[in-house]
């Protein structure tokens, strides 16, 4: 077929115009604006080791995740290390923490210290 026949047998389909239906008085008044939901933000909290507290309300957390490699299927330690703000500088290096995201404090610092979960040797 040439380019001129499938113009030609495109012309001869009619298009249908759709059918425009009368809505009913009832159906205007059962219809409601959709009801807004608010949705909740997810919280993201970790557990981590602090590093350092020789910053002023402030402390270095080391986060260790363990993540499969793709191809070799071995697990392998991953790491991060977040800046959290910490209100009272109560918590000394070697703690174990629980930081919360947060808005951001200064340039570094978007996370909160939530719990102290156990205090490192003193010694």
């Amino acid at each position: 077929m040439d380019d001129k026949e499938k113009m030609e047998d495109k012309s001869k389909i009619a298009k249908k115009a759709p059918v425009k239906t009368e809505a009913k008085k009832s159906d205007a008044v059962a219809k409601k604006a959709p009801v807004k939901t608010v949705a909740k933000k997810i919280e993201r909290t970790v557990i981590g080791k602090v590093l350092s507290n020789k910053m002023d309300k402030t402390i270095t957390v080391l986060v260790e995740r363990k993540v499969k490699h793709p191809l070799y299927g071995k697990y392998i330690n991953q790491s991060n290390k977040f800046h959290a703000h910490d209100e009272k500088n109560e918590i000394n290096e070697g703690d174990v923490v629980q930081i919360t995201e947060h808005k951001p404090i200064s340039k570094s610092k978007s996370w909160v210290v939530t719990k102290v979960l156990s205090k490192g040797q003193q010694g």
